[in-house]
């Protein structure tokens, strides 16, 4: 028992540290992703079909966000280490990269949007369901991305400033930003979508609109913010005077970031995959999974926060080169993350999940539909959350590589194929199809658990 609680529990200076880091980003990720349950309601309220249309490009608009993630998340690895190591030159550095790579993905996603964002919308209406209902949210889905493409610069930015204060951990200010957005996005969504005070009901490019303003008010906070805190921030002073990274330094972090964006666009596009997959049930099925994923999103808060306070403290231990200290920490935060999130599912997203699908205006299937879906979720949380952890503590050594195997690798080459036979080639329903693709990822727990055991993610990677 005592050789249990030695490596499994932390004394109150581990659990104070931990709440310091994850509770910011927890109240800022829960904050976003209650808004985009306000957004998913107040479409809601207007009809199926504008709900299933939103909830079609919001899918596309996800893998562009995960590309941005995974693109300034290899920077982001020697950010944290730098920051450990107290080199302030190499943040500058690592913040410049960002911004250069953002800009670049985000300007290469306008091309396939524009090109090919209609055909990406017709691939989720193939489904059962009549052809009218198919037109109709092919025009609301594409008014709605229109309109989105305009906040995708300002999302891409905020992602770099927010990123790099959370690796210097300051996880506060991307959590008030946060909040900024989430305020004006409500207020705006209620203008906009019902036409209150005098604006026009503008539907479902009202919300889009307000999402939109919603982006450009958290820029505005986080960059002034942090420009006009250089005391705090020394990384900030002239870090738009020139836009010069050392090549070697660029050569190392396109070595450790192409597999993270490859990564997580691969990733955000086999998600996109499974729900197309789903969608060959029915287009009931779309609008039952978009409330089902919406609940969700609040829920997967949780271990997100986990798994991004694991990449900042291994990564600034792993920066100080103190390896045995980093093993010791990932064993309890990954006990912490288990046993937090597991709870969370079962005594909180369970019940809750049997009562949410009743507030949308819908058929009584689809809700009936999404109850199932979301307490399939809250069961399968504990495999959720290690599978998480596990990622991002291999991650925070730089072993990019190794995750790119451990998680896109491993859905394109196992997950995806299975779904892809069962629901094209047997007519199973979609709940247990549902629930087997979640089961899949028993595996990767056993995968993630042997590797941190061996420690192959101990590894500094910064001077």
């Amino acid at each position: 028992m005592t050789k249990f609680k030695d490596k499994y529990i932390g004394n109150k200076s581990f659990y104070k540290m931990i709440l310091m880091l994850a509770i910011p980003i927890m109240i800022q990720n829960g904050i976003t992703n209650m808004v985009n349950m306000l957004d998913n309601i107040m479409v809601g309220q207007i009809g199926t079909n504008q709900m299933t249309g939103v909830a079609v490009v919001n899918q596309l608009i996800f893998v562009f966000n995960l590309c941005i993630f995974g693109a300034i998340s290899g920077p982001g690895i020697f950010t944290a280490q730098f920051y450990g190591s107290k080199n302030i030159i190499g943040i500058k550095h690592t913040f410049r990269f960002k911004i250069i790579i953002a800009l670049l993905i985000t300007c290469l996603a306008y091309v396939v949007f524009f090109f090919a964002g209609e055909g990406l919308i017709f691939s989720y209406l193939t489904g059962e369901g009549s052809p009218e209902d198919a037109k109709l949210i092919m025009k609301y889905a594409k008014e709605y991305l229109n309109i989105m493409l305009i906040g995708m610069i300002p999302f891409a930015i905020v992602q770099v400033y927010s990123g790099t204060l959370r690796e210097c951990s300051d996880t506060q200010i991307p959590m008030i930003s946060g909040i900024v957005a989430v305020i004006v996005n409500i207020i705006f969504n209620y203008v906009l979508i019902f036409g209150k005070l005098g604006a026009p009901a503008l539907g479902v490019k009202g919300a889009a609109i307000a999402t939109v303003i919603s982006r450009f008010a958290e820029l505005a906070f986080i960059s002034i913010w942090t420009h006009t805190h250089k005391f705090k921030y020394p990384f900030i002073d002239k870090i738009y005077s020139n836009i010069r990274v050392p090549k070697q330094l660029c050569i190392d972090m396109l070595k450790k970031g192409i597999p993270l964006l490859l990564n997580e666009g691969l990733w955000a596009a086999g998600t996109a995959a499974f729900t197309q997959c789903y969608s060959l049930r029915g287009l009931n099925v779309v609008a039952a999974l978009n409330i089902s994923t919406t609940v969700s999103n609040v829920f997967s808060v949780t271990f997100i926060a986990f798994g991004s306070v694991a990449s900042i403290v291994l990564g600034q231990l792993l920066g100080a080169n103190k390896k045995e200290e980093a093993m010791q920490t990932a064993h309890k935060l990954i006990f912490t993350a288990l046993l937090t999130c597991t709870a969370v599912g079962i005594f909180i997203m369970l019940p809750l999940g049997r009562v949410f699908p009743k507030i949308y205006n819908t058929t009584d299937e689809i809700k009936n539909l999404a109850t199932t879906l979301i307490c399939v979720y809250a069961l399968c949380m504990p495999i959720y959350v290690y599978v998480n952890t596990a990622y991002f503590t291999i991650r925070s050594g730089g072993k990019t590589i190794i995750t790119f195997l451990f998680d896109s690798v491993f859905m394109w080459g196992f997950c995806l194929p299975v779904i892809f036979v069962l629901s094209r080639f047997t007519p199973i329903p979609i709940v247990p199809l549902y629930v087997t693709c979640q089961l899949l990822d028993l595996i990767k727990c056993l995968i993630g658990h042997f590797m941190i055991k061996k420690g192959i993610w101990l590894n500094r990677i910064v001077n």
